[in-house]
Parts: C-alpha cells; structure tokens; sequence
C-alpha cells in the first residue's frame, strides 16, 4: 500500500495545480435543490426522455471513478445516498473536464445535469456542469466487493469507534443506525407530548448526586472553590418541578456514572425520565408499552423484531411477575421459604456477593439478578422489588416488604425502571439517611440531600415516575449487539494503551 504522507502531499500539490488554473477548491456554498434518493425514488419526475429541459442540481463526495479517454463514470454519496454520474469532455468542456481528472475519491463535489437510464438501466446524472466543493487530501478506506465478498474494508472497529466521521461514509448502514436513533428519540417526545407532558432542562453539574446508586464524576469550581458532581440520574430535579404544580414532566439527557464499561455499558449514556402527578406505577407500565409498540411499528410497520438470535414481539400489553414470583417461575426456588444461610450459599454458587450486613431484601434482589434475568426473553414487567432495593417508592399496600415498583427486561437486559414515587417526607426523609448511612459498605449509596428532602416536605402529589435508558432501547430497535455501535462518539482509551 502506497505510503499516506506521500499520498497526501500529491493530494496537496494538487491543489496547488488546481488554484493555477484559477479555480477555488475551497469555495463558500452551493446550490443544492435534489437528492441521490429523491431522483432515485421519482426517476418518472426526473427522466430526460420525458422532462428534456429538467435540470438537476446535487452535492456529494466522489466513492468511485471510472476515466474512459474523453468520458468518465464516477459516483458521488449525498445525505441520502448514492447515484452514478456521467462525466464527458462534450458536455461539460476542456476545463471541467481537466479538473474532473485531478479529483480523487473523498473529494466533494457539486453537479448539475439531466437523468436518464444508462445501456444497462442504471439511473444516472449526465452533468453539465462540475464545481469543486472541497478537495479532500487525506484518503478513505473505500471498502471494495468482488463477486460478493468484501475486502480492504475500514473494519476494525476500535479504528470505527475513533474515527466515526469516516465510518459514516464508508461502512455500510452506519449512517441508517444513526438515523433510526433520531427517529427513535422523536417518537417517544411526539408520544409524550401528546400526553401534555413538558419538556424540560435540569442541571448537569450539581452540589449533591442522588437519584441512582452509582459512582458519579467529580470536578471541582474554582470561583465557588467547591466540589461539583456530574448527575448519575435526572430524577432529583424532575420532581422539585412535580412539587412546584408542573404536573407532567420528562427530560431526555445525558447522565454519567464513574463504572466499568462494557457491551451495555458507556460511562456517558442517555436517558429518558418522565414523572406524571397524581399516577402511580401501573400508569407508568400503559406508557412504557406504548412508547416502545409505538417506536417499533413507526420504525418497522411490526411489532416483532429480531434480537441476539430471538424473535422479539413488542405488542401490547406485555406480562407482568412479581420478583418472588418470577424466581420461582424461572428456577423453581421458594426464595421466600429459604434461610439467610441457604440464600447466601445460591448468591455464592453464582459468584454474587450482598454489600455491608446481609439484608434479606436486597438477597431477594441478587438472586433475581444471577438466577432469573438472563432467562427473559419476551418483555415482562418486574414488579414487588424488596423494599430495601430503593428509598424513593412507595411499599405496597397489600405486603410492606415490597414496592410498587418495576423493572421492565427484554432478552436478558433491564430497558425502564419505575417507581409509584415516594411522597411521604417523614419516610423519604428517613429511608434516604438510612441509604447514606451504607456509604461505609457500599461506596454506589448516594449521599444526603437535604435540599431535596425539603422540597418533598413542601409537599409532592401521589406521582408516577418512569427511567428509561434510551441507548439500550436503541440497541433493541435497530439490532445492534454494542452500546458502541449506537452511540455517535463513545467513550474510548487513549490509543496508545
């Protein structure tokens, strides 16, 4: 392979050849008025043989060339796709043509021409004109194809995940992942704001973490000379708006937890968090359902999508288990019936460990976690968490060891997590100073917010509040195994480690 400084430095003195013949490599804008797709889609509107005078105008970097003598084939990428170009020293003269020559692949160019079928039906543009947009001097790893295989292609994706302005031009369906994300995102805000939820902005930065058990980000603020945290969750600052009568309120936001990282984990993630006044948990179910059906049939026109080999239905309404329950559904285990002892030896037996002093709640939750997750497939709500698992929901009616809260799992990994939303101060107040006291044994307990407890004081409608990790939802929908692969710009290594 030719060496890269030496093919930039032609690419360079290119340019330098290109100003001598008094042409700007670099000018300032450009017509665009059509698209590869559009023409592609409507070639009826745009066919030269119908439309003799159409004209059409397109921007887009040269993927390939082709130079015949006196003519040339080459196509260009746009926004929206591909489209062959017909380039021929008749039509479009000595000096343009003379440029087309200097162009390289990764060059970006704009055309003007008419569209017909070639000899072999390939819908093409045969310009009449060519403007230089932008001379690219670094060059692309044009991924080739023979004969079906694929080689010389830009597949490492350590390489990918740093360079991701050329994996979006070069690797195949990148772009469209992307794409499906943004659609993603705008369908669950078109779902919600349809409900007359309000779209809001908290703070990032903030004195006090809390909402999650989590390792947070620290920085520290030179003018106020004190310590400041990235947000682990978006939940403290929603409900202060729930308390001051902004009953319907979501936010889609990044969050940051200082963690490991993995296939489902970056530590820079977003997330959906909504809270609704005078709802409890079971409302929060009718929404999470519908957000994802909705996306899924908007994306797909089905409600079944393939995922990790399984066939996935996301049609409504979806089960729902009760954790003791689904262990003994998934295992067969009585968890409720077992000693401390024989609980301890299950948690042991997978590897698990409980944090500080064993707490029967928290076992229940560990066992759930190592034993039951995995297994589920199909979407199901897990509801009736031991009250010990979180100091933010309400206990049941019916059986105080447990909340009225749940954990929604598709093929073996947690997607929304929901509260009937604590609202008594005095048991908030209580349950939250009790979870700092762990921070001796479990470093993830969040601290003592007193700022918020107040607000709760103030007084908090019944409320149901809903946490949704729009990554991993975006892994569902477009099948994609790596957090890595949905996430634009990912948290990466330096190189040289």
């Amino acid at each position: 392979m030719e060496d890269q400084g030496k093919l930039i430095n032609t690419r360079i003195e290119k340019i330098k050849e290109i100003r001598e013949m008094g042409i700007n490599p670099f000018p300032y804008n450009y017509d665009v008025r059509n698209f590869s797709s559009d023409i592609i889609s409507n070639f009826e509107d745009f066919d030269s043989e119908v439309h003799e005078n159409k004209i059409v105008s397109l921007a887009g970097r040269i993927m390939s060339t082709r130079i015949m003598g006196k003519a040339a084939f080459a196509s260009i990428m746009d926004q929206k796709g591909k489209i062959q170009l017909y380039v021929a020293l008749k039509n479009i003269g000595e000096t343009d043509y003379n440029l087309f020559k200097k162009l390289d692949i990764g060059d970006i160019i704009g055309v003007e021409g008419t569209v017909k079928k070639t000899n072999v039906g390939e819908i093409t543009v045969y310009i009449t004109k060519l403007v230089l947009l932008t001379k690219n001097i670094r060059p692309l790893p044009i991924v080739k194809e023979k004969d079906g295989e694929v080689f010389d292609a830009f597949s490492d994706k350590e390489l990918r995940y740093r360079n991701r302005h050329v994996d979006l031009i070069v690797t195949p369906g990148v772009r469209e992942t992307f794409e499906k994300r943004i659609r993603i995102i705008k369908n669950i805000k078109n779902i919600l704001d349809s409900k007359d939820f309000l779209e809001v902005e908290t703070p990032t930065l903030l004195p006090i973490y809390g909402g999650a058990n989590a390792s947070p980000f620290t920085t520290h603020h030179n003018t106020l000379d004190m310590k400041l945290y990235l947000r682990i969750a978006i939940e403290p600052y929603l409900k202060r708006l729930i308390v001051g009568g902004m009953d319907r309120v979501y936010e889609i936001g990044k969050c940051f937890r200082n963690e490991g990282m993995d296939r489902t984990h970056n530590p820079e993630f977003t997330m959906l968090e909504l809270y609704q006044a005078y709802a409890d948990y079971n409302d929060m179910m009718n929404i999470t359902e519908e957000i994802f059906e909705s996306t899924c049939k908007q994306l797909y026109g089905t409600t079944q999508i393939e995922f990790k080999g399984n066939v996935i239905d996301l049609k409504t309404p979806w089960k729902r288990l009760k954790m003791v329950d689904a262990i003994k559904e998934y295992t067969e285990i009585d968890v409720e019936s077992l000693s401390d002892d024989d609980m301890k030896k299950l948690i042991e037996k997978k590897g698990g460990k409980i944090k500080g002093e064993f707490i029967r709640g928290l076992a229940i939750n560990e066992i759930f976690e190592l034993y039951v997750e995995e297994q589920i497939i199909q979407p199901v709500f897990i509801t009736h968490q031991p009250v010990e698992t979180t100091p933010l929901c309400k206990p049941d009616y019916d059986d105080e060891r447990y909340l009225q809260r749940f954990e929604l799992f598709i093929a073996g990994n947690e997607y929304a997590n929901a509260y009937s939303e604590s609202n008594d101060p005095v048991f908030q107040r209580k349950t939250l100073y009790e979870q700092s006291l762990r921070r001796d044994v479990d470093k993830e307990a969040s601290p003592m917010d007193e700022n918020f407890v107040q607000a709760i004081e103030t007084g908090m409608p019944p409320t149901g509040g809903l946490g949704l990790g729009i990554d991993r939802m975006v892994m569902l929908l477009t099948g994609e195994r790596s957090i890595r692969d949905i996430l634009l710009f990912p948290t990466m290594k330096p190189e040289n480690q």
